[in-house]
């Protein structure tokens, strides 16, 4: 790709409100009457009940299928079966991340539409043109890169807020190092998500992500603890899946999901959600940058703020062990990855000091009441 030709890119359709999933079928009738629904588990019955409603009464048909935990080849080999099997034209994602991108991957095996409906704000993921692909294990296997972005996205603010919100926290994590991502990338003049160049569109929506975190995100996190939809949620929920999504997608990523990306190999991380491994990762990232003392405490602080885990010990780490996280320094400088879009060269050595450098940072602060 050259180095002139850049890009924005975003879903067709970005929809957000109440009442989504009991309405669905007015925002996918326009790409086919027959659906397959990939689900997770916990909304398996309430999305055949209530998009099934939908569908019918609209005159279409859906067969709802129950995802099996995990964004694997042999997942999307599965439904790909049974999709042929439904004779369905249109593929319907509803969940998190990792069911959203399972749908999203055979939408595209199987040349068809996809709509995506998130059950968490967990990630960015319903946006993007890609999809995470992981081994059986559950550690990180390969990105698969989609030639378009989801046809609707439709974010429901009373499902998205009624999620626990550790999610919702997790969200935050994610997009908060989005804007971090997106400057280093554009500085690098590296590889977006698309395998073009970042562009200034890409960077000031990933700079207005960041903004609206600082502005609602705090606020945001009390509501949904309380389990209840205020602006702010909506704004942040705004932020965390489409803004983070299309600013990450059209910027770029970096240092920050490199360093999650080789985290995944740490058998004790493996409950951590991925925003709040990314969050961590953008620490990491901070202190390669050697970024303004300022601007590290900002985050920190928002870090805090939302009840997101700041240390390792926090994620889940019982013991540092070297050997381990100098894996995951060199898994986080795979070619091909994203730490080649940092604005100057970095080595596993560099990696692994910014880790235990972060830590000790994130536990000097841990136990502050202000910054």
């Amino acid at each position: 790709m050259t180095k002139s030709v850049k890009s924005v890119t975003s879903p067709k359709k970005f929809i957000i409100g109440h009442d989504l999933l009991e309405t669905i079928y007015d925002y996918m009738k326009h790409f086919g009457d027959s659906a397959y629904v990939i689900c997770d588990e916990f909304i398996l019955e309430r999305a055949s009940k209530e998009a099934g409603k939908s569908i019918t009464a609209g005159g279409g048909k859906a067969v709802f299928e129950k995802f099996n935990y995990e964004c694997t080849k042999e997942e999307i080999q599965r439904h790909r079966g049974l999709l042929h099997k439904a004779g369905a034209h249109i593929v319907v994602g509803i969940g998190g991340g990792k069911t959203l991108d399972t749908a999203k991957a055979t939408a595209y095996y199987e040349k068809l539409p996809v709509v995506i409906f998130p059950t968490i704000a967990s990630t960015d993921a319903p946006c993007t043109a890609l999809a995470v692909i992981y081994k059986p294990d559950g550690s990180f296997d390969e990105y698969l890169f989609l030639p378009s972005n989801p046809d609707v996205v439709l974010a429901d603010t009373g499902i998205l807020a009624a999620a626990p919100a550790r999610f919702f926290a997790a969200g935050i994590g994610d997009a908060l190092a989005t804007y971090f991502e997106a400057r280093a990338c554009y500085r690098s003049v590296g590889d977006n998500l698309v395998l073009m160049k970042p562009s200034l569109t890409g960077l000031g929506i990933a700079k207005l992500c960041y903004d609206t975190l600082l502005e609602n995100a705090v606020q945001a996190k009390i509501a949904v603890d309380n389990r209840v939809v205020t602006k702010a949620v909506e704004n942040t929920i705004e932020a965390t899946i489409y803004l983070s999504g299309v600013g990450a997608e059209s910027g770029g990523l970096a240092a920050a999901h490199a360093i999650h990306n080789g985290m995944t190999a740490v058998k004790s991380l493996h409950h951590a959600q991925h925003g709040e491994k990314v969050t961590f990762g953008l620490l990491a990232q901070l202190v390669l940058e050697n970024a303004p003392h300022e601007e590290i405490e900002m985050v920190i602080s928002l870090v805090k703020q939302v009840g997101l885990p700041l240390t390792l010990q926090d994620l889940g780490v019982k013991k540092f062990v070297e050997e381990e996280w100098r894996q995951v320094a060199a898994n986080a400088c795979a070619e091909g990855d994203t730490m080649g879009n940092m604005p100057f060269p970095v080595t596993p050595d560099d990696v692994y000091n910014a880790i235990v450098a972060a830590n000790a940072i994130a536990e000097a602060y841990r136990d502050e009441e202000e910054l």
